[in-house]
């Protein structure tokens, strides 16, 4: 809807916009019979790896598979830590953390912070082992969490990229 409704609704402590608007489009197509639960996949890399991540923990019983790439999981640990390449200047979207206000809203997002005992759906997440935005660890422990949560059995996929970066092997 714009750089005026991002401006308005969509950064700092209007961000989870961005995630209940995503679950409520899943909702509409589904109440209107354009797909189901059976039949909905949903993919995101980086960023839109945490709106994955989000959004499974918010509503995972409407997707069948789920997709994440190089996925911005681990959200807490990373917007604290100022010393993580392209973390302050992510503040000036998603707030810094280390204020009380900001930190309190974020981690009601965060995907790492929210898994719970549910039936989550299949997942691939894939990473790099190179990656200088988003550092293996995040989706790796992401992953681990997960499936120590999932309650139906579906499984959690991780594929490790040993050579590849943030976009490819050649980055």
């Amino acid at each position: 809807m714009g750089r005026s409704w991002y401006e308005e609704h969509g950064k700092y402590t209007t961000k989870r916009n961005t995630f209940t608007d995503f679950v409520e489009c899943a909702k509409h197509l589904q109440a209107i019979g354009y797909t189901s639960p059976s039949q909905l996949a949903i993919t995101g890399r980086s960023a839109g790896g945490l709106l994955v991540g989000a959004v499974l923990n918010m509503a995972p019983e409407l997707f069948k598979v789920a997709i994440a790439g190089v996925p911005f999981v681990d959200l807490m640990v990373t917007m604290c830590d100022a010393t993580i390449p392209l973390t302050v200047t992510e503040w000036e979207e998603w707030g810094n953390p280390n204020n009380a206000t900001y930190y309190e809203y974020m981690k009601s997002y965060s995907p790492m912070d929210n898994i719970q005992a549910a039936k989550y759906p299949a997942m691939l997440i894939v990473s790099g082992l190179n990656d200088p935005r988003v550092a293996f660890w995040e989706p790796t422990k992401w992953a681990q969490v997960l499936r120590a949560k999932v309650t139906n059995g579906e499984e959690v996929l991780l594929k490790m990229d040993m050579a590849a970066g943030h976009f490819s092997a050649n980055d």
